[in-house]
């Protein structure tokens, strides 16, 4: 793979958003241009975001300490910066499926760790070695 996709995570403060932080720093295919929070972290860099609740047992990623945390809410600020974003925000479920379909009417495609649709039937609960050919159901999810 010679691209580098340029990625945000929403839910960057929390828990899953942290793990997220671990994994991509450095990835070969993913580079991190975006990180977005709750309103309350938003206008901070990522280290007066999260204070002192970095939960990993391995250091912050240098990469990230002095990004600066946008609102999640802001669809479209966050959206043009990335090709996609892994989403790990934690909270109700309506209010998940609200804003990652917001992504996905912005034409931000959407990872997610959450359950919130689980029971949507067009979209796939991916497992990349299992059932990659699952993908094939973005063309009904752009026509929807």
């Amino acid at each position: 793979m010679n691209k580098k996709f340029n990625v945000g995570i929403v839910g960057c403060t929390g828990m899953v958003g942290q793990r997220f932080m671990t994994l991509l720093d450095g990835h070969p295919w993913f580079n991190v241009t975006c990180l977005a929070a709750s309103p309350r972290s938003a206008g901070k860099t990522y280290t007066e975001a999260v204070g002192n609740r970095w939960a990993m047992d391995i250091p912050m990623p240098e990469s990230m300490k002095d990004m600066m945390v946008l609102d999640a809410s802001n669809v479209e600020e966050v959206a043009s910066k990335v090709d996609f974003i892994f989403c790990a925000v934690d909270m109700p479920k309506a209010e998940i499926r609200a804003l990652e379909e917001a992504y996905a009417k912005a034409e931000c495609p959407v990872v997610s760790n959450n359950s919130a649709h689980r029971g949507t039937a067009d979209v796939p609960m991916l497992i990349p070695e299992i059932n990659y050919a699952h993908t094939a159901v973005i063309e009904a999810q752009r026509a929807r």
